[in-house]
C-alpha cells in the first residue's frame, strides 16, 4: 500500500509538470523570463496570481508575513514545475520591503513586474465607530506601503528598460461593501494612486494598472460570505450571481503585465461579476 501511495504521488507530480509544459506549448509563455514580485501571495488571490504568472513563464518571488506559509507555497508551486522562490515580507516594514527587492535581484538580477496585493482589514462595523488606530493601520498597509514598495522597485525596473505594476484594489473602491468603511476608502485611494503613478512613470516606460476584484471566495473576504443573508444581499447586486474564484482574477493580471497590454496604463479592470463599479 505504501508503494502504491508513493507511485500515486509521483504520478500526480508528473501530471502537474506535464500540464504546466502543455500550457506553455499552447502559447501561455508571454511572460517568459520576466521577474515578478507578488506580495501577500501564499493564499487567495495573491497565490492564484503568482501561480498564473509562473505558468506564463515568469520567475516569481512570492511573499508573506509568515515563513511557514512561504515555504508551503514555494514547495507546492515548484512541485508543479514552476520557477518560484519566496521570502518573508511584511510590507509595512521598510527592511522587509528592501529585503524582498534584494532577494529578487540576488536570484534573478532584476525586476520586471510588481503585483501589490497585500492588504489588511481589522474592522467590521459602523464607520462612525472606527478608531484612529484602525485608520492608521489600514491606510499604512493598504495605501502607504503599496506606494513605498513601488518606489523601491521603480529604479530596478528602469535598469531593465521598463516594467509593469499592478495594484490590487477592489470593487469596494467604487461600490462600498457593508461594514468595511475604512477598507473601502483605502481601495478608492488605490484607484487614485494608480492614475497618478501611471502619469508619473510613463516616461520611464513603466505601466501602472489596477485590478478591482469583486466578492471573491477567499479566507480574507469570509466576513462577507460566511453569513448567508449578507452573502445573498451582496450577490443581488451582481449580474453573475455567485462568488468569484481567485483564478478568475489571475489571467487578467498576467495580461496586464504582458506585451499584449503594452498600450494600457492608468486603468482599472473590474472582476466583479457585474457589480456596479463606476464612481
Amino acid at each position: 500500500m505504501q508503494k502504491a501511495g508513493s507511485l500515486l504521488k509521483v504520478g500526480a507530480a508528473a501530471w502537474r509538470t506535464l500540464r504546466t509544459v502543455s500550457s506553455r506549448m499552447a502559447g501561455r509563455d508571454r511572460l517568459a523570463n520576466k521577474v515578478a514580485l507578488v506580495t501577500a501571495s501564499t493564499d487567495g488571490i495573491g497565490l492564484a496570481i503568482a501561480q498564473r504568472l509562473a505558468q506564463d513563464g515568469a520567475h516569481v518571488v512570492v511573499s508573506s508575513r509568515k515563513q511557514q506559509n512561504v515555504d508551503r507555497t514555494v514547495a507546492a508551486l515548484q512541485g508543479e514545475g514552476l520557477s518560484v522562490t519566496g521570502t518573508v515580507c511584511h510590507v509595512g516594514k521598510a527592511e522587509d520591503r528592501k529585503h524582498l527587492v534584494a532577494t529578487a535581484l540576488k536570484l534573478h538580477g532584476g525586476i520586471d513586474i510588481l503585483v501589490s496585493n497585500a492588504a489588511v482589514n481589522p474592522f467590521f462595523g459602523s464607520l462612525m465607530d472606527v478608531t484612529e488606530e484602525v485608520w492608521d493601520k489600514i491606510l499604512d498597509i493598504n495605501v502607504k506601503a503599496t506606494f513605498l514598495l513601488i518606489k523601491e522597485v521603480v529604479p530596478e525596473m528602469e535598469k531593465r528598460g521598463g516594467g509593469s505594476v499592478v495594484i490590487v484594489s477592489s470593487v469596494a473602491g467604487y461600490s462600498p461593501f457593508p461594514g468595511l468603511g475604512p477598507y473601502n476608502v483605502s481601495k478608492t485611494a488605490l484607484l487614485g494612486l494608480t492614475k497618478n503613478l501611471a502619469v508619473e512613470l510613463a516616461p520611464r516606460n513603466i505601466r501602472v494598472n489596477s485590478l478591482a476584484p469583486g466578492l471573491i471566495k477567499t479566507n480574507f473576504s469570509s466576513v462577507l460570505w460566511v453569513d448567508e443573508a449578507r452573502k445573498k444581499s451582496i450577490q443581488e447586486t451582481m449580474r453573475i450571481r455567485r462568488l468569484g474564484k481567485p483564478e478568475e482574477c489571475a489571467g487578467i493580471v498576467s495580461f496586464l503585465c504582458s506585451e499584449d497590454a503594452s498600450y494600457i496604463t492608468g486603468e482599472t479592470v473590474v472582476v466583479g461579476g457585474g457589480t456596479p463599479s463606476r464612481l
